[in-house]
């Protein structure tokens, strides 16, 4: 049996896709740009700005689901520019300060909006 996750504190849904779903004791966080929740558009801002609006999407995301960063065992993360990908690091770790979980990050042509980062995330719950 899966559960469909939606809150209104992370942007809506830009397809037709879940901004995430649980089955299995696992769950599964869509790929999430820097939209703002309130506006749904994407911020303006550099690599640093976008991956911190990204992760509080995620974060808002675990919370509705009742997980926290702690839980996510897997990310992937996709950026515009694989120049940014010291910068997008050293954000990222203020979410992961420790116990951080498998990761690819990797380049990709283009991004939905053109945005410059794209997270996906994949966490099961502590016990």
């Amino acid at each position: 049996m899966k559960r469909i996750i939606c809150t209104s504190n992370a942007p809506v849904a830009a397809g037709p896709y879940s901004q995430a779903v649980e089955a299995g004791g696992i769950l599964f966080v869509s790929g999430q740009v820097a939209l703002d929740p309130a506006t749904g558009k994407l911020i303006e801002g550099d690599i640093r700005e976008q991956t911190e609006q990204v992760l509080r999407n995620i974060g808002a995301i675990l919370e509705a689901a009742g997980y926290t960063y702690r839980d996510v065992v897997k990310s992937t993360v996709f950026l515009s520019n694989i120049q940014d990908f010291k910068t997008m690091n050293e954000v990222y770790s203020k979410f992961y300060p420790s116990e951080q979980p498998a990761r690819v990050a990797l380049a990709v042509k283009d991004l939905p909006l053109g945005a410059l980062v794209e997270i996906e995330a994949i966490a099961i719950k502590s016990k």
